[in-house]
Protein backbone atom coordinates (compact mmCIF):
# COMPACT_ATOMS: atom_id res chain seq x y z
CA UNK A 1 0.00 0.00 0.00
CA UNK A 2 1.14 3.10 -0.49
CA UNK A 3 1.15 6.34 2.05
CA UNK A 4 1.37 10.18 1.53
CA UNK A 5 3.44 11.97 4.08
CA UNK A 6 2.42 15.79 4.96
CA UNK A 7 3.74 18.26 7.01
CA UNK A 8 1.84 21.21 8.41
CA UNK A 9 3.06 24.26 10.16
CA UNK A 10 0.70 25.39 12.67
CA UNK A 11 2.36 27.99 14.66
CA UNK A 12 5.93 30.00 14.93
CA UNK A 13 7.20 31.80 18.67
CA UNK A 14 10.02 34.53 18.58
CA UNK A 15 11.90 33.06 21.56
CA UNK A 16 14.56 36.30 21.63
CA UNK A 17 17.74 34.17 22.52
CA UNK A 18 18.70 31.18 20.28
CA UNK A 19 16.81 28.24 21.00
CA UNK A 20 18.66 24.67 21.10
CA UNK A 21 16.37 22.70 22.61
CA UNK A 22 12.77 21.86 23.06
CA UNK A 23 10.75 18.91 25.05
CA UNK A 24 7.28 17.63 24.86
CA UNK A 25 6.33 16.29 28.32
CA UNK A 26 5.36 12.67 28.25
CA UNK A 27 3.06 11.95 31.15
CA UNK A 28 -0.27 11.38 30.26
CA UNK A 29 -2.17 14.06 31.95
CA UNK A 30 0.40 16.80 30.74
CA UNK A 31 1.47 15.75 27.09
CA UNK A 32 0.01 19.01 25.76
CA UNK A 33 2.88 21.08 28.50
CA UNK A 34 6.16 21.73 25.64
CA UNK A 35 8.77 23.36 27.44
CA UNK A 36 12.05 24.66 24.83
CA UNK A 37 15.17 26.32 26.68
CA UNK A 38 17.96 29.14 24.94
CA UNK A 39 21.37 29.69 24.86
CA UNK A 40 22.82 33.71 24.23
CA UNK A 41 26.67 34.54 24.21
CA UNK A 42 26.77 37.93 25.84
CA UNK A 43 29.74 40.23 25.65
CA UNK A 44 30.82 43.78 27.10
CA UNK A 45 31.14 46.67 24.57
CA UNK A 46 34.77 46.66 25.17
CA UNK A 47 35.82 42.84 26.44
CA UNK A 48 38.12 40.79 24.15
CA UNK A 49 36.52 37.53 22.44
CA UNK A 50 36.94 35.36 25.68
CA UNK A 51 36.64 38.30 28.21
CA UNK A 52 33.37 39.39 30.12
CA UNK A 53 31.67 36.61 28.45
CA UNK A 54 28.61 35.90 30.00
CA UNK A 55 26.43 32.98 28.80
CA UNK A 56 22.69 33.58 29.74
CA UNK A 57 19.47 31.43 28.67
CA UNK A 58 15.54 31.56 29.33
CA UNK A 59 13.11 28.54 29.58
CA UNK A 60 10.08 29.01 28.19
CA UNK A 61 6.61 27.10 29.18
CA UNK A 62 4.01 26.57 27.00
CA UNK A 63 0.36 25.04 26.66
CA UNK A 64 -0.94 23.55 23.44
CA UNK A 65 -4.99 23.47 22.84
CA UNK A 66 -6.17 23.79 19.35
CA UNK A 67 -9.36 26.71 20.10
CA UNK A 68 -10.46 26.59 16.35
CA UNK A 69 -8.93 28.47 13.05
CA UNK A 70 -8.52 31.97 14.23
CA UNK A 71 -6.31 31.14 18.03
CA UNK A 72 -3.03 29.69 17.84
CA UNK A 73 -2.92 26.98 19.86
CA UNK A 74 0.83 27.42 21.66
CA UNK A 75 -0.19 29.45 24.54
CA UNK A 76 2.82 30.49 26.86
CA UNK A 77 3.00 29.80 30.19
CA UNK A 78 5.62 30.79 31.86
CA UNK A 79 9.15 31.94 31.35
CA UNK A 80 12.60 31.71 33.17
CA UNK A 81 15.94 33.53 32.79
CA UNK A 82 18.38 31.27 33.57
CA UNK A 83 22.25 30.76 32.70
CA UNK A 84 22.60 29.03 29.40
CA UNK A 85 20.41 26.19 28.31
CA UNK A 86 22.06 23.57 26.47
CA UNK A 87 19.89 20.79 27.48
CA UNK A 88 16.16 19.75 28.81
CA UNK A 89 14.68 16.34 29.54
CA UNK A 90 11.61 15.55 31.18
CA UNK A 91 11.67 12.47 33.41
CA UNK A 92 9.56 10.23 31.92
CA UNK A 93 7.33 9.35 35.01
CA UNK A 94 6.09 11.29 37.69
CA UNK A 95 7.94 12.23 40.56
CA UNK A 96 6.07 12.50 43.83
CA UNK A 97 3.15 12.61 41.49
CA UNK A 98 4.67 15.49 39.11
CA UNK A 99 6.16 15.66 35.98
CA UNK A 100 10.01 16.46 36.40
CA UNK A 101 12.07 18.60 34.47
CA UNK A 102 15.76 18.17 33.66
CA UNK A 103 17.87 20.83 32.58
CA UNK A 104 21.93 21.32 32.00
CA UNK A 105 23.26 24.58 32.03
CA UNK A 106 26.67 26.79 30.72
CA UNK A 107 27.12 27.24 34.68
CA UNK A 108 27.76 23.58 34.86
CA UNK A 109 24.88 22.76 36.91
CA UNK A 110 22.35 20.44 36.55
CA UNK A 111 19.00 22.16 37.72
CA UNK A 112 15.59 20.17 38.18
CA UNK A 113 12.14 21.68 37.94
CA UNK A 114 8.86 20.98 38.98
CA UNK A 115 5.30 21.19 37.07
CA UNK A 116 3.26 22.63 39.41
CA UNK A 117 -0.67 24.27 39.47
CA UNK A 118 0.20 27.87 40.13
CA UNK A 119 -1.86 30.45 42.09
CA UNK A 120 -3.51 31.43 38.98
CA UNK A 121 -4.90 27.91 38.40
CA UNK A 122 -1.85 27.29 35.35
CA UNK A 123 1.00 25.11 35.34
CA UNK A 124 3.98 26.99 36.16
CA UNK A 125 7.47 25.22 36.75
CA UNK A 126 9.00 25.60 40.31
CA UNK A 127 13.10 24.97 41.25
CA UNK A 128 13.77 21.88 43.01
CA UNK A 129 17.35 21.39 43.50
CA UNK A 130 20.52 22.19 41.54
CA UNK A 131 24.41 20.39 41.70
CA UNK A 132 27.05 21.50 40.13
CA UNK A 133 29.28 19.20 37.75
CA UNK A 134 33.03 21.19 38.50
CA UNK A 135 33.93 24.56 38.14
CA UNK A 136 34.67 25.94 34.60
CA UNK A 137 32.46 23.21 33.09
CA UNK A 138 29.50 23.59 30.76
CA UNK A 139 26.71 20.92 31.11
CA UNK A 140 26.03 19.86 28.00
CA UNK A 141 23.31 17.22 28.03
CA UNK A 142 20.99 15.02 29.81
CA UNK A 143 19.24 11.56 29.97
CA UNK A 144 16.64 10.15 32.62
CA UNK A 145 16.92 6.47 32.97
CA UNK A 146 13.33 6.33 32.70
CA UNK A 147 13.06 5.50 29.03
CA UNK A 148 11.02 2.73 29.60
CA UNK A 149 8.59 4.19 32.44
CA UNK A 150 10.79 2.11 35.15
CA UNK A 151 9.88 4.70 38.33
CA UNK A 152 12.55 3.14 41.18
CA UNK A 153 15.69 3.46 41.71
CA UNK A 154 15.93 6.58 39.08
CA UNK A 155 19.55 8.14 37.81
CA UNK A 156 20.59 11.32 35.69
CA UNK A 157 23.44 11.08 33.11
CA UNK A 158 25.20 14.32 32.05
CA UNK A 159 28.17 15.45 29.89
CA UNK A 160 30.24 18.68 30.01
CA UNK A 161 32.50 20.33 28.27
CA UNK A 162 35.81 18.56 30.11
CA UNK A 163 34.92 15.43 28.59
CA UNK A 164 33.56 13.91 31.53
CA UNK A 165 30.79 11.72 32.33
CA UNK A 166 28.68 12.18 35.11
CA UNK A 167 25.41 9.67 37.10
CA UNK A 168 23.87 11.05 39.52
CA UNK A 169 20.97 9.27 41.70
CA UNK A 170 17.63 11.61 42.35
CA UNK A 171 16.60 11.77 45.96
CA UNK A 172 12.86 13.02 47.25
CA UNK A 173 14.20 16.25 46.46
CA UNK A 174 18.14 16.26 45.65
CA UNK A 175 20.28 15.31 43.16
CA UNK A 176 23.65 13.09 44.49
CA UNK A 177 26.63 12.75 42.07
CA UNK A 178 27.34 8.68 42.01
CA UNK A 179 30.52 8.81 40.10
CA UNK A 180 32.52 11.08 37.43
CA UNK A 181 35.32 10.31 35.33
CA UNK A 182 36.86 11.27 32.37
CA UNK A 183 35.59 9.90 29.00
CA UNK A 184 36.72 11.59 25.79
CA UNK A 185 39.50 13.94 25.20
CA UNK A 186 37.67 17.13 24.39
CA UNK A 187 33.90 17.89 24.62
CA UNK A 188 31.42 15.27 25.70
CA UNK A 189 28.86 16.39 23.63
CA UNK A 190 26.02 13.92 24.64
CA UNK A 191 25.48 10.89 27.11
CA UNK A 192 22.44 8.66 27.27
CA UNK A 193 21.10 5.67 28.98
CA UNK A 194 20.42 1.89 27.34
CA UNK A 195 16.64 1.86 28.93
CA UNK A 196 16.82 -1.72 28.21
CA UNK A 197 19.72 -2.32 31.22
CA UNK A 198 20.36 1.56 32.79
CA UNK A 199 23.62 0.29 34.44
CA UNK A 200 24.81 0.78 30.87
CA UNK A 201 26.00 4.30 30.08
CA UNK A 202 26.90 5.61 26.20
CA UNK A 203 28.47 9.04 25.44
CA UNK A 204 29.69 10.78 23.03
CA UNK A 205 32.40 13.51 22.30
CA UNK A 206 34.58 15.88 19.74
CA UNK A 207 37.22 13.23 19.68
CA UNK A 208 34.96 11.35 17.57
CA UNK A 209 34.33 8.45 19.44
CA UNK A 210 31.61 6.83 20.85
CA UNK A 211 32.10 5.24 23.96
CA UNK A 212 30.16 2.54 25.82
CA UNK A 213 30.33 2.48 29.99
CA UNK A 214 29.50 -0.24 31.98
CA UNK A 215 28.56 1.29 36.05
CA UNK A 216 28.80 -2.12 37.76
CA UNK A 217 32.41 -2.33 36.31
CA UNK A 218 33.26 0.90 37.14
CA UNK A 219 34.75 3.99 34.49
CA UNK A 220 38.38 2.60 34.44
CA UNK A 221 37.78 1.87 31.13
CA UNK A 222 34.98 2.04 28.43
CA UNK A 223 33.01 -1.31 27.09
CA UNK A 224 33.77 -0.61 23.90
CA UNK A 225 35.04 2.63 21.64
CA UNK A 226 33.97 3.10 18.28
CA UNK A 227 35.51 5.21 15.93
CA UNK A 228 33.06 4.77 12.81
CA UNK A 229 31.55 8.08 13.36
CA UNK A 230 34.47 10.49 11.17
CA UNK A 231 33.44 13.67 12.80
CA UNK A 232 32.20 14.48 16.88
CA UNK A 233 29.66 12.28 18.38
CA UNK A 234 26.37 14.69 19.16
CA UNK A 235 23.31 12.57 19.32
CA UNK A 236 22.96 9.16 20.95
CA UNK A 237 19.38 7.51 22.07
CA UNK A 238 18.55 4.07 22.89
CA UNK A 239 15.32 2.61 21.64
CA UNK A 240 12.53 2.89 24.40
CA UNK A 241 10.80 0.10 22.17
CA UNK A 242 13.10 -2.65 20.95
CA UNK A 243 16.20 -4.16 23.19
CA UNK A 244 19.51 -3.34 21.95
CA UNK A 245 19.02 -0.99 19.32
CA UNK A 246 20.80 2.60 19.40
CA UNK A 247 21.03 5.19 17.04
CA UNK A 248 24.13 7.74 17.17
CA UNK A 249 24.51 10.63 15.29
CA UNK A 250 27.58 13.12 14.08
CA UNK A 251 29.00 16.46 12.87
CA UNK A 252 29.72 13.74 10.06
CA UNK A 253 26.26 14.06 8.86
CA UNK A 254 25.39 10.61 9.49
CA UNK A 255 22.86 8.62 11.32
CA UNK A 256 24.08 5.25 12.56
CA UNK A 257 21.51 2.46 14.01
CA UNK A 258 23.11 -0.41 16.25
CA UNK A 259 22.63 -3.31 17.93
CA UNK A 260 24.45 -3.46 20.98
CA UNK A 261 25.39 -6.54 21.12
CA UNK A 262 27.46 -5.62 17.96
CA UNK A 263 29.36 -2.49 17.95
CA UNK A 264 31.71 -3.06 15.47
CA UNK A 265 29.62 -2.30 12.62
CA UNK A 266 26.12 -0.54 12.67
CA UNK A 267 23.30 -1.74 11.10
CA UNK A 268 22.63 0.50 8.70
CA UNK A 269 23.83 4.06 7.88
CA UNK A 270 21.58 6.92 6.45
CA UNK A 271 23.03 10.18 5.22
CA UNK A 272 21.24 13.18 5.87
CA UNK A 273 23.20 15.81 4.49
CA UNK A 274 23.59 18.37 8.05
CA UNK A 275 25.34 17.35 10.89
CA UNK A 276 22.89 15.43 13.49
CA UNK A 277 22.64 17.37 16.61
CA UNK A 278 20.00 15.44 17.94
CA UNK A 279 17.91 12.64 17.51
CA UNK A 280 14.47 11.10 18.76
CA UNK A 281 12.68 7.76 18.67
CA UNK A 282 9.18 8.30 18.30
CA UNK A 283 7.75 7.65 21.60
CA UNK A 284 5.03 4.66 20.54
CA UNK A 285 6.04 3.56 16.98
CA UNK A 286 8.86 2.12 16.79
CA UNK A 287 10.45 2.37 13.30
CA UNK A 288 9.76 6.14 13.26
CA UNK A 289 13.28 8.57 14.52
CA UNK A 290 13.22 12.34 14.53
CA UNK A 291 16.45 13.95 13.07
CA UNK A 292 17.68 17.65 14.12
CA UNK A 293 20.17 18.23 11.37
CA UNK A 294 21.99 21.88 12.18
CA UNK A 295 22.45 22.67 8.48
CA UNK A 296 19.75 20.01 6.91
CA UNK A 297 16.37 20.89 8.88
CA UNK A 298 14.24 18.33 10.30
CA UNK A 299 13.60 14.86 8.69
CA UNK A 300 11.40 12.03 10.23
CA UNK A 301 13.09 8.29 8.90
CA UNK A 302 11.74 4.87 8.44
CA UNK A 303 13.90 2.72 10.11
CA UNK A 304 11.69 -0.73 9.59
CA UNK A 305 13.61 -2.34 6.94
CA UNK A 306 17.07 -1.43 8.21
CA UNK A 307 16.02 -2.59 11.46
CA UNK A 308 15.08 -6.09 10.32
CA UNK A 309 18.56 -6.21 8.50
CA UNK A 310 18.22 -5.01 5.28
CA UNK A 311 21.72 -2.74 5.75
CA UNK A 312 20.26 -0.06 3.49
CA UNK A 313 20.00 3.64 4.43
CA UNK A 314 16.53 4.74 6.57
CA UNK A 315 14.02 6.71 4.20
CA UNK A 316 13.10 9.91 4.57
CA UNK A 317 9.22 10.14 5.10
CA UNK A 318 8.81 14.07 5.55
CA UNK A 319 11.17 17.17 6.41
CA UNK A 320 10.44 20.37 7.66
CA UNK A 321 12.42 22.93 6.09
CA UNK A 322 10.73 26.61 7.37
CA UNK A 323 13.11 27.13 9.48
CA UNK A 324 16.07 29.87 8.51
CA UNK A 325 18.45 28.59 10.66
CA UNK A 326 20.50 25.98 12.62
CA UNK A 327 18.07 23.08 13.08
CA UNK A 328 19.19 21.88 16.60
CA UNK A 329 16.20 21.06 18.96
CA UNK A 330 13.19 18.55 17.96
CA UNK A 331 10.52 16.40 19.58
CA UNK A 332 7.37 14.52 19.24
CA UNK A 333 4.54 15.16 21.25
CA UNK A 334 2.24 12.20 22.53
CA UNK A 335 -1.30 14.71 22.25
CA UNK A 336 -3.62 12.75 20.62
CA UNK A 337 -4.45 14.76 16.83
CA UNK A 338 -8.03 13.35 15.83
CA UNK A 339 -9.08 16.28 14.39
CA UNK A 340 -8.05 17.33 10.93
CA UNK A 341 -5.31 19.94 10.54
CA UNK A 342 -6.31 23.53 11.78
CA UNK A 343 -6.53 26.16 8.79
CA UNK A 344 -4.63 29.03 9.21
CA UNK A 345 -5.87 32.39 10.64
CA UNK A 346 -3.90 34.39 8.24
CA UNK A 347 -4.74 32.98 4.94
CA UNK A 348 -6.97 36.33 4.45
CA UNK A 349 -4.07 38.88 5.16
CA UNK A 350 -0.72 40.58 3.48
CA UNK A 351 1.97 38.98 4.32
CA UNK A 352 5.24 40.86 6.12
CA UNK A 353 7.60 38.18 4.43
CA UNK A 354 7.88 36.92 1.11
CA UNK A 355 10.32 34.72 0.07
CA UNK A 356 10.64 32.37 -3.12
CA UNK A 357 12.76 29.23 -4.50
CA UNK A 358 13.20 29.17 -8.03
CA UNK A 359 12.89 25.74 -8.61
CA UNK A 360 9.54 25.28 -7.47
CA UNK A 361 8.05 26.89 -10.26
CA UNK A 362 6.46 29.51 -8.05
CA UNK A 363 7.17 31.75 -5.45
CA UNK A 364 7.18 30.79 -1.85
CA UNK A 365 4.96 32.74 0.54
CA UNK A 366 5.44 32.35 4.13
CA UNK A 367 2.30 34.15 5.62
CA UNK A 368 3.20 36.33 9.42
CA UNK A 369 1.09 38.14 11.61
CA UNK A 370 3.16 38.45 14.91
CA UNK A 371 6.27 36.50 16.31
CA UNK A 372 3.97 34.58 18.26
CA UNK A 373 1.08 33.95 15.43
CA UNK A 374 0.29 30.89 13.66
CA UNK A 375 1.12 31.36 10.20
CA UNK A 376 0.85 29.36 7.17
CA UNK A 377 3.04 28.48 3.27
CA UNK A 378 1.43 28.94 0.05
CA UNK A 379 2.74 28.56 -3.87
CA UNK A 380 2.05 31.02 -5.96
CA UNK A 381 2.84 31.70 -9.84
CA UNK A 382 4.36 34.95 -10.62
CA UNK A 383 1.21 37.07 -10.89
CA UNK A 384 0.26 36.37 -7.20
CA UNK A 385 -2.20 33.45 -8.07
CA UNK A 386 -2.28 31.05 -5.60
CA UNK A 387 -1.43 27.26 -6.76
CA UNK A 388 -2.77 24.76 -4.86
CA UNK A 389 -1.46 21.92 -3.18
CA UNK A 390 -2.59 19.02 -5.07
CA UNK A 391 -1.04 21.21 -8.37
CA UNK A 392 1.81 22.29 -7.20
CA UNK A 393 5.14 20.18 -8.09
CA UNK A 394 6.40 21.02 -4.78
CA UNK A 395 3.41 19.85 -2.39
CA UNK A 396 4.24 19.35 1.49
CA UNK A 397 3.63 14.99 1.09
CA UNK A 398 5.33 12.74 -0.36
CA UNK A 399 5.24 8.96 -1.23
CA UNK A 400 6.37 6.20 1.87
CA UNK A 401 7.45 3.73 1.35
CA UNK A 402 4.96 0.64 1.23
CA UNK A 403 5.06 -0.88 4.95
CA UNK A 404 2.71 0.07 7.14
CA UNK A 405 3.11 2.19 9.90
CA UNK A 406 3.28 0.28 12.98
CA UNK A 407 2.83 -3.55 11.85
CA UNK A 408 2.13 -4.29 15.00
CA UNK A 409 -0.98 -2.15 15.14
CA UNK A 410 -4.07 -2.08 12.99
CA UNK A 411 -3.71 1.96 12.22
CA UNK A 412 -5.71 4.01 9.41
CA UNK A 413 -2.97 6.61 9.90
CA UNK A 414 -0.33 8.55 11.90
CA UNK A 415 -1.00 11.85 12.94
CA UNK A 416 1.74 13.40 15.40
CA UNK A 417 1.99 17.29 17.09
CA UNK A 418 6.24 17.97 16.29
CA UNK A 419 8.04 20.93 18.01
CA UNK A 420 11.41 22.43 16.86
CA UNK A 421 14.02 25.11 17.52
CA UNK A 422 16.49 26.66 15.74
CA UNK A 423 19.45 28.85 16.75
CA UNK A 424 20.59 32.20 15.23
CA UNK A 425 17.08 33.05 14.23
CA UNK A 426 15.77 32.19 17.36
CA UNK A 427 12.13 30.82 16.56
CA UNK A 428 10.40 27.49 17.74
CA UNK A 429 7.99 25.95 15.52
CA UNK A 430 4.84 23.81 16.30
CA UNK A 431 3.58 21.83 13.30
CA UNK A 432 1.79 18.20 12.50
CA UNK A 433 3.02 15.79 10.19
CA UNK A 434 0.14 13.15 8.81
CA UNK A 435 0.75 9.78 7.18
CA UNK A 436 -1.99 8.38 6.05
CA UNK A 437 -3.12 5.64 3.10
CA UNK A 438 -2.65 6.94 -0.61
CA UNK A 439 -6.03 7.32 -2.26
CA UNK A 440 -6.90 5.10 -4.97
CA UNK A 441 -6.23 7.00 -8.36
CA UNK A 442 -3.59 9.13 -6.63
CA UNK A 443 -0.37 9.95 -6.62
CA UNK A 444 2.04 10.93 -4.46
CA UNK A 445 4.03 14.18 -5.23
CA UNK A 446 8.23 13.30 -4.53
CA UNK A 447 9.40 16.56 -2.60
CA UNK A 448 12.98 17.02 -3.46
CA UNK A 449 16.13 18.14 -1.75
CA UNK A 450 15.79 21.98 -1.26
CA UNK A 451 12.01 22.36 -2.27
CA UNK A 452 9.87 25.08 -0.58
CA UNK A 453 12.76 25.98 1.04
CA UNK A 454 12.64 29.54 2.85
CA UNK A 455 15.81 31.32 1.59
CA UNK A 456 17.88 33.27 3.59
CA UNK A 457 19.23 31.26 6.43
CA UNK A 458 19.78 33.80 8.84
CA UNK A 459 23.01 32.28 10.14
CA UNK A 460 25.81 34.41 8.49
CA UNK A 461 25.41 33.23 5.02
CA UNK A 462 26.52 29.81 6.10
CA UNK A 463 24.22 27.88 4.65
CA UNK A 464 25.14 24.22 3.11
CA UNK A 465 28.54 24.63 4.92
CA UNK A 466 29.95 21.57 6.13
CA UNK A 467 28.86 20.74 9.02
CA UNK A 468 32.12 20.40 11.21
CA UNK A 469 32.07 24.39 11.08
CA UNK A 470 29.08 24.72 12.87
CA UNK A 471 30.33 23.49 16.36
CA UNK A 472 32.59 26.53 16.28
CA UNK A 473 29.58 28.57 16.05
CA UNK A 474 27.29 27.13 18.51
CA UNK A 475 28.12 26.19 22.37
CA UNK A 476 32.41 26.07 22.24
CA UNK A 477 32.15 30.21 22.25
Amino acid sequence: MAWKSRTRSLQVFDTELSADTVEWCPIPQWHNILACGTYQLQKGPDAGPEDAATRIGRLYLFKFRQQGPMCPPLSELQRIDTPAILDIKWCHVPVSERPLLGMATASGELQLHRLIDSQEGRCALQTVTSLGLGPDKLALSLDWSTGRGNSSDVHVVSSDSAGCVNVLSLGENSLTAVSQWKAHDFEAWISAFSYWDTQLVYSGGDDCKLKGWDLRMGPSSPTFTSRRHSMGVCSVHSSPHRERILATGSYDEQVLLWDERNMRQPLSESALGGGVWRLKWHPTHEHLLLAACMHNDFHILHCQQALEGSGGACSVLASYILHNSLAYGADWSQLSLEEPPPCSPLEATEPRQSQTESRTGGHLRIQYESPTASFDTSLEDDTGRYIPESLSPSASSVAGPPACPNPAVDSPAVSCLMASCSFYDHMLHVWRWDWTPQEAGCTGTAQGEGERRAVGEGDGGQAGAPAKYAKCTTHRE
